[in-house]
């Protein structure tokens, strides 16, 4: 198993860029996962800035095509650098063409709790009686590597899609670890929001739902433990969707959201 910090490695080239190699690991179906991309990219942007700001705290990235696995090469630009955040530019390219664009903001996160929070986390059973996602996972018709290197264990109130009956209420939520025991981060959050199965499967609709932009904020440095992580949709139409993602600490305290729009690739979408 790969760590996830070996799998965002990144190294300076002589000219300013960075390298990294992408881990097949952390692939659903044939392509590499978008959160650990913009993770990958997030790591580069912290290398280039520097101590001050060691926090990924905002991303906004857009997929353009998908990489291969191995090696690519990822270019930050810095637009500005403050006191309190550093925002830059950041692009995933493989063999000269552009694949992933990113704007993402750093600053110093903490631990401290809100000072107001309108969100309450999730209610889940516990861990041990929730669902573990293996990579085969019923329903998937594609091998998700990524449930090799993530644990995730799915309310089983949601899981009526794997047996032919779901739910139908736009929401899909569960427990997750990284597998290789390590704690959560601001990086390894950006691969939690975005690894919970497709909305669309609780909609009837299972299948290959890329995503084409997310939008994910780091809220504050989670506390030891699992995080709680629950994905919604409010609308699909055609063959788009949009997913809202929430992610917990083990203290209760909302650690990362966010927002993306995905191509829902099925006949009942």
């Amino acid at each position: 198993m790969t760590t996830f910090r070996d799998a965002t490695a990144v190294a300076v080239l002589d000219d300013g860029g960075f390298t990294a190699n992408l881990d097949e690991q952390w692939s659903v179906g044939d392509r590499a996962h978008g959160g650990y991309l913009l993770a990958v990219m997030g790591r580069a942007a912290i290398e280039s800035t520097g101590a001050d700001h060691p926090h990924v705290t905002a991303v906004s990235g857009s997929f353009l095509a998908p990489p291969a696995f191995g090696p690519v090469r990822i270019d930050v630009e810095t637009l500005r650098k403050g006191r309190a955040l550093t925002q830059v530019r950041a692009r995933l390219s493989q063999d000269g063409a552009p694949l992933v664009e990113a704007l993402i903001t750093l600053g110093r996160l903490s631990e401290e709790d809100p000072w107001w929070s309108s969100l309450e986390p999730v209610d889940l059973p516990d861990e041990q009686e929730c669902f573990l996602t293996p990579p085969e996972a019923p329903g998937a018709g594609f091998r998700v590597s990524l449930m090799g290197v993530i644990e995730q264990r799915l309310n089983p109130a949601h899981l009526g899609f794997a047996f032919g009956t779901p739910a139908r209420e736009g929401v899909i939520a569960g427990w997750q670890r990284l597998a290789d025991g390590s704690e959560w981060d601001p990086l390894s959050l950006l691969v939690a929001l975005d690894a919970v199965p497709p909305v669309s499967y609780d909609l009837g609709a299972p299948g290959w739902a890329p995503t084409i932009q997310l939008s994910a904020y780091i809220r504050r440095l989670p506390a030891p433990g699992p995080i709680r992580v629950r994905m919604s949709a409010s609308d699909v139409t055609a063959d788009r969707m949009d997913e809202t993602t929430h992610a917990w600490d083990a203290k209760g305290n909302l650690v990362a959201q966010a927002t993306q729009l995905a191509a829902v690739r099925t006949a009942q979408a």
